[in-house]
């Protein structure tokens, strides 16, 4: 379920002095620990709906999945991939975004956030994946624990086991940064603009609840398939991964219905979790680099 060319001098990712207009080397390590932070809050606090909207995706059937029955199965998973999983993302983001910077009025900037945004989640999943074909797995049969279905994956098919989805995954990441990265952006800018001084962190998560509901919705038809090719049996024709044949099965069994499938639990965690996930990673990232300048 992830800063702006007006907000520099404040609490955006870098900074932009407003007299030379010279890029500063952004705070890397305060990108790390306030996208590790904001990641891990998010995941826990919204685990539940991640857990139905999984189930709704399953092969089997919600019900068959279990329900809304033990909807915090496969939570340690999650809890541990988290932090690296968001610090990741956000380095490699921030620094992506500073290494392409020249102009901030530049109408490349939108391009530019998105291959950041691109680029930060490519290597994201190396992280990503792994913790995530555990924690889905877990989510439709949580009778077994985290440890246990881990354990199984990596006798039964090793680490590359751990790694099917990686292709789908990136595949489902990347349109859904590049929708929801340069709205967030360009939300945030335009509210500056109108109210003439950079915007709140409050504003910020307004900001990323919006973009992220709506690429939360253009983007479930991959998240279907990301979902089918990791719980897929292995050595099943779909969990050799290939995301249009997962995608056309959907669409023969169950139609437009079957590919947007956890579409309104999927819209509203990942809404809140824009809201409080980059509104976190804003104001946790705004702190430690005052508390880095020794001085508010």
């Amino acid at each position: 379920v992830k800063g702006v060319a007006l907000r520099f001098c404040s609490v955006s990712n870098y900074s932009l002095c407003g007299v030379c207009g010279v890029m500063e080397r952004p705070g890397f390590t305060a990108s790390l620990v306030a996208g590790g932070i904001a990641g891990i809050s998010v995941d826990l606090i919204l685990y539940p709906l991640d857990t139905i909207k999984t189930r709704l995706q399953s092969p089997q059937g919600f019900n068959k999945a279990g329900g809304f029955r033990g909807i915090y199965a496969g939570v340690p998973s999650a809890a541990i991939g988290s932090f690296p999983n968001a610090a990741a993302f956000f380095i490699t983001y921030e620094y992506v975004k500073w290494f392409l910077h020249n102009d901030s009025s530049s109408y490349l900037m939108p391009v530019k956030h998105m291959l950041a945004a691109s680029a930060g989640e490519v290597v994201a999943c190396l992280i990503r994946v792994p913790s995530e074909v555990v924690k889905q797995r877990t989510q439709v049969s949580a009778s077994s624990r985290t440890f246990q279905i881990f354990s199984n994956i990596l006798y039964q098919e090793g680490i590359q086991g751990l790694y099917r989805g990686y292709t789908s995954t990136v595949l489902r990441e990347i349109p859904f940064s590049l929708v929801q990265f340069p709205l967030w952006e360009s939300l945030k800018a335009l509210w500056s603009w109108r109210q003439d001084h950079v915007v709140d962190c409050w504003q910020s998560a307004v900001c990323g609840a919006f973009a992220g509901g709506f690429a939360a919705v253009v983007t479930t038809p991959l998240d279907v398939a990301k979902t089918r090719i990791m719980l897929a049996k292995a050595g099943s024709s779909t969990a050799g991964g290939n995301v249009l044949s997962a995608l056309h099965g959907v669409w023969r069994t169950q139609g437009l219905r079957g590919l947007f499938a956890g579409v309104f639990p999927r819209m509203a965690a990942i809404s809140l979790g824009g809201f409080i996930f980059l509104g976190a990673y804003d104001q946790t990232r705004s702190l430690l680099v005052r508390l880095g300048r020794g001085g508010p």
